[in-house]
């Protein structure tokens, strides 16, 4: 049986408005960058029946500096000024890499794994575990990852309207018993059908079918503050100690 082939990204403009250099950032002593290569290292070991390659899609020096200094493996695709802007879909960023690297290697990829840069905090198994769903949903375009939401759109928020607010959507639950199942999008996995990405014009995902794969929720923050960052490391230190399967992601670093 032919192996499977599995292009993984770790893509980062330079700058950031929200939060200045975050991708550059050090988190808990190491680059933040290298908790994304460091999960997508323990993938391969678990999987050495898929053929997988890395690279980087970036316009900054400095994060192709960080990452070829300990991960020279990495392909590095510049990225052009036309997806830099910041209402570019990241989509179309996931689009030029699968395109660039397909070209570079002469070859056609099975699927496309994202991993954020800004999402750290990782199990050792969960790229694992939202590969294989995809694996198992074929029906799927394609899988990223969720955490339980701590608040529902149907009772916990609302929306301005002119000079009052509204419910987010339209319904007439008295309870939160009584509302859909509803998750966060955490930005940290994503897992696309390379045909989904080749064919999608819109840059939109959800014009795929979606599926999910459910994270550890105290794990995850999107670090787009200085606030973020700190309450990040110090939920770090709590889940390295008491789930070794987090730290399990740090330890694996390159020294």
């Amino acid at each position: 049986m032919e192996k499977k082939r599995v292009l993984i990204t770790i893509c980062g403009r330079a700058g950031s408005k929200g939060f200045k250099n975050k991708n550059l950032k050090i988190f808990d002593g190491q680059p933040l960058s290298y908790y994304s290569l460091s999960a997508a290292e323990l993938f391969m070991q678990q999987h050495p029946e898929i053929d997988v390659d890395l690279c980087l899609n970036t316009d900054s020096d400095l994060l192709i500096d960080v990452i070829t200094k300990k991960y020279p493996e990495v392909t590095v695709i510049e990225r052009p000024e036309e997806l830099c802007g910041d209402i570019v879909p990241k989509m179309m960023v996931y689009q030029h890499s699968l395109r660039e690297m397909e070209k570079r290697t002469d070859s056609r990829y099975d699927y496309l794994i994202d991993l954020d840069i800004t999402s750290p905090l990782r199990q050792k198994g969960d790229v694992s575990g939202a590969y294989e769903v995809k694996e198992q949903r074929p029906d799927l375009d394609l899988v990223f990852s969720v955490a339980p939401a701590r608040r529902t759109p149907y009772m916990n928020m609302a929306k301005l309207a002119g000079d009052h607010v509204e419910r987010v959507i339209d319904h007439h639950f008295t309870a939160r018993q009584q509302t859909p199942t509803v998750y966060d999008l955490n930005a940290s996995i994503y897992v696309f059908e390379r045909r989904f990405l080749v064919e999608n014009e819109t840059g939109f995902l959800w014009d795929g079918k979606c599926g999910i794969y459910q994270m550890f929720d105290t794990g995850i923050i999107d670090i787009d503050s200085e606030e973020d960052y700190q309450l990040m490391e110090a939920i770090a230190h709590y889940l390295y100690s008491a789930y070794p399967d987090f730290g399990a992601i740090q330890q694996n670093i390159r020294k």
